[in-house]
C-alpha cells in the first residue's frame, strides 16, 4: 500500500522510521489511528484481525501497513498456528514473528493520545524510543529514577563500574483513565480513573517481576523478541486475560539471566474504556488462583550457563514449566509444548543470520 506524505505532520526525520513497525490486534475499524496519525502515520503498521477473517476491517487512508487474519496465520504457519491464540489480543504476538524490524511498538485500539499536566499531547513512540535507545540500571537502583534523562544523573554512591548501564530491551509505558485492574478490582472500583502523572522512568530491578502489560509497550525485537510470545488464551483455552503478564514473566527472567533491561513509567497514553468486570472474571477465573503459585515458580527460575541466546533460555523455561507447573493443571502442559512450537515457527520465519560475528538472537558480551 502506498504511504502518504507525512512531512508536514511530523517535523524532520522520525526517530528510527524504518527500524520500527508498531503492531496493533484488533477486531474492529481503526479509527483510532486517525488521533495518532500524527505519530504513527511515517511508520509501518502490522494489523493482527482476531475472530471472524471474513470480516472487513477498515484501516483510515494514509497507513502503510499489512494486514493479517486467521486465515493468513494459518496459511503462514500451517500446523504450528496452533500456538497463536484466538478471540484475544495474545494473537498480537504474530506480528512480532513476522515483522523485519528491529524494534516493536505494540498499542491497543481503544487507547488514544494523552496530555501531559501542561495539555501537550504526547508523543508515546517517541517516549518509548528514548527508553529503548538508552541504557537501563537493573544491577543497582539509581534513586533519581533513570539516569540518562536530561535533567539527572547518577547520584553521590551509585557505583562507577556499572554507570554504563545495560542494553534496554522493554519499555512498558503507563495509562491514564481506565487503570489496567483485575476483575475483582473493577468490581469494587467501578468508577476509580487514573488522574496521576507521574514524569518518572524506573529501571526495574533485577530479581524483581512485574506485572506487563501489553497495551502500551515497545521492546528490542532483536534483544528480546523470542521471549515475547503471548501465551494460549482465549478460545478453547482455561485462561484468558493473562497473555501479557505471562510474556513479561518469562522476559524479565530471561533479560535477568542476560543482563538485559527492562524500563516502565513514562509514557503514558489515554485508555479511554472499561472492559466488562463479569466477562473478565470469567477469564481471569482460574489465573487469580493460578498466580499464586506461578509467579513464585518465576521468582525462583535458574537459567543455566549454556543458556546464551533468547532461544535457549525459552526452550529451558518450556521444560521448567512442564516439570513445575505442569503439577497445578494440565493446561501448563499443552502451554510448554507451545512455548517450544513458538520458538520453532519463530526460527523458520526469522533464520538465524551471523552478524559481526554473533549469532542472531545472542546477547553480546554473554
Amino acid at each position: 500500500m502506498a504511504k502518504e506524505s507525512s512531512s508536514k505532520l511530523v517535523p524532520g526525520t522520525p526517530l528510527l522510521k524504518d527500524e520500527l513497525d508498531i503492531v496493533i490486534p484488533t477486531i474492529r475499524n481503526l479509527d483510532f489511528l486517525e488521533m495518532w496519525r500524527p505519530f504513527f502515520q511515517p511508520y509501518h503498521l502490522i494489523i493482527v484481525q482476531d475472530g471472524d477473517p471474513s470480516r472487513t476491517i477498515k484501516v483510515p487512508e494514509g497507513f502503510d501497513y499489512e494486514l493479517y487474519n486467521r486465515n493468513d496465520i494459518n496459511r503462514i504457519l500451517g500446523p504450528k498456528a496452533a500456538c497463536i491464540s484466538f478471540k484475544d489480543s495474545a494473537c498480537r504476538c504474530f506480528g512480532y514473528m513476522v515483522s523485519k524490524k528491529k524494534y516493536i511498538y505494540t498499542i491497543d485500539d481503544d487507547c488514544f493520545v494523552a496530555k501531559d499536566p501542561s495539555g501537550k499531547e504526547i508523543n508515546a513512540l517517541e517516549q518509548h524510543i528514548k527508553n529503548l535507545l538508552t541504557p537501563s540500571t537493573p544491577h543497582f537502583f539509581n534513586t533519581l529514577y533513570d539516569p540518562y534523562r536530561d535533567g539527572a544523573d547518577f547520584v553521590r554512591g551509585y557505583p562507577f563500574s556499572l554507570r554504563e548501564g545495560a542494553p534496554t530491551a522493554v519499555s512498558h509505558g503507563l495509562w491514564l483513565n481506565i487503570p489496567d485492574y483485575d476483575a475483582p478490582t473493577q468490581l469494587v472500583k467501578p468508577l476509580e480513573r487514573n488522574q496521576r502523572y507521574v514524569d518518572a522512568v524506573l529501571t526495574i530491578p533485577k530479581g524483581t517481576l512485574f506485572p506487563m502489560c501489553g497495551m502500551n509497550l515497545a521492546f528490542d525485537r532483536e534483544l528480546i523478541g523470542p521471549a515475547m510470545y503471548f501465551g494460549l488464551m482465549g478460545d478453547g483455552q482455561p485462561i484468558g486475560r493473562y497473555d501479557d503478564m505471562w510474556a513479561g514473566w518469562c522476559t524479565k527472567v530471561i533479560c535477568d539471566h542476560l543482563r538485559l533491561g527492562v524500563k516502565t513509567g513514562l509514557p503514558y497514553i489515554w485508555h479511554s474504556k472499561a472492559s466488562n468486570p463479569f466477562v473478565n472474571l470469567k477469564k481471569e477465573y482460574n489465573g487469580i488462583f493460578w498466580q499464586e503459585e506461578v509467579i513464585p515458580f518465576f521468582q525462583s527460575a535458574v537459567l543455566s550457563k549454556d543458556c546464551t541466546t533468547i532461544q535457549k533460555c525459552y526452550i529451558e523455561l518450556s521444560k521448567q514449566v512442564r516439570e513445575k507447573l505442569g503439577k497445578i493443571d494440565p493446561y501448563f502442559n499443552k502451554l510448554a509444548d507451545a512455548m517450544v512450537t513458538w520458538i520453532e515457527a519463530w526460527d523458520e520465519l526469522n533464520p538465524p543470520k551471523e552478524a559481526a560475528g554473533v549469532p542472531n538472537g545472542t546477547v553480546k558480551g554473554k
